[in-house]
């Protein structure tokens, strides 16, 4: 029988345990953030929470004299306040197409049922104030409002994302709402040249989509 025998040392050597890590996790404050030492174009701002309803659809949209254009992945049903309790948002929106403004949104999936229900009764809107392109590819999400402010983040076209839901049941969004120049003209190009169809002709999701911009 073969025999074999191994021979270790007395002591083994190992490497020096490395000092204990503290992994917990402490309490962060937004307002602590390091993002709020990046360098944006003046008239530029990050806003998370309730601030995206007041600044993006309260002081911006709602207040818009000719044009809104919306992109978003989920598009639903949304309230905003009145004298006492809420109304879609879409009615405002009728009274304003009333007015002459001009609504385009892109979104990637069949709007929700509340949402189709309200815009029946918005004549206004259907009547030429509201145009809608679906694209499966749809996923980002911005606001631009008269050619002269912009928002872009996180945050869908519904009630938990840009609504008026209560900080306890609506989603954590953040964007950043800009006036400057600069950025709200890339923003308005990026989303004209959508609407015009420069992303259909390679596109990879054709056979997916209920109504191509560019027929082939």
């Amino acid at each position: 029988m073969l025999s074999i025998r191994f021979s270790f040392p007395e002591r083994l050597t190992r490497p020096p345990v490395p000092a204990r890590q503290d992994y917990r996790i402490r309490p962060y404050s937004f307002s602590q953030a390091p993002l709020r030492k990046l360098k944006m174009p003046e008239d530029t701002k990050l806003v998370h929470g309730f601030d995206l309803h007041q600044e993006v659809i309260l002081d911006e949209v709602l207040e818009a004299r000719r044009t809104v254009w919306i992109a978003t992945a989920n598009l639903k049903d949304m309230h905003v306040a009145k004298v006492r309790g809420y109304m879609p948002i879409l009615e405002r929106f009728d009274l304003m197409a009333a007015e002459g403004v001009r609504f385009r949104v892109i979104h990637s999936e069949l709007p929700s049922r509340p949402f189709r229900d309200t815009l029946e009764d918005c004549g206004h809107l259907i009547g030429g104030g509201l145009e809608l392109q679906i694209c499966p590819r749809s996923h980002w999400k911005m606001a631009i409002v008269d050619g002269r402010f912009a928002y872009m983040g996180s945050a869908n076209f519904t009630g938990a994302g840009l609504g008026v839901r209560k900080p306890q049941r609506r989603n954590l969004e953040l964007g950043i709402v800009t006036r400057d120049p600069g950025w709200v003209g890339r923003l308005s190009t990026l989303f004209d040249e959508f609407w015009v169809g420069n992303y259909c002709a390679d596109c990879g999701l054709r056979d997916r989509c209920p109504d191509p911009i560019v027929s082939p």
